[in-house]
């Protein structure tokens, strides 16, 4: 029988492997912002350490979890044809890339690279993060992608 929705190509024991890596990147980047706000008030070198950490793990998380949206988006016809689809794997390219840029940031002396340029790149990934986490919630709950029938 065909189905009816959208599948996730790319999963282990039937569980998408996107999904387990998509909520890795958003909560590192949204620690990764708090602890830049938190170093920009007590210029503790600890919170731009952990932001600087916090970054790195997110952009590999966020790049594993990619890698199989990508699978997915190609692996089934009738998903690459989905706007919400395509609006997510678009915000997932840019925000790696702002985090690849904002991980490159952090990896510099801390108060002169941090302030204001990873601050601000910090709380733009956190936007676009939350509206790409929010379309790939769409995914799942609009048209029902990688849900079993």
């Amino acid at each position: 029988m065909p189905h009816s929705r959208p599948r996730a190509t790319a999963r282990i024991a039937g569980i998408p492997l996107r999904a387990v890596f998509a909520q890795f990147p958003l909560v590192c980047f949204i620690g990764a912002f708090l602890s830049d706000i938190t170093y920009s008030r007590t210029a503790d070198m600890m919170w731009a350490d952990f932001s600087a950490w916090l970054v790195t793990v997110g952009l590999i998380m966020g790049g594993l979890g990619f890698i199989a949206g990508l699978i997915d988006f190609l692996g089934d016809p009738g998903l690459g044809s989905e706007l919400i689809a395509r609006i997510h794997l678009i915000g997932s390219v840019i925000l790696l890339v702002m985090a690849a840029f904002n991980m490159f940031i952090h990896t510099h002396h801390a108060w002169t690279s941090m302030i204001p340029l990873g601050l601000t790149l910090s709380a733009g990934i956190v936007v676009v993060a939350l509206v790409t986490e929010w379309m790939g919630f769409s995914l799942v709950f609009r048209l029902g992608v990688g849900v079993s029938e």
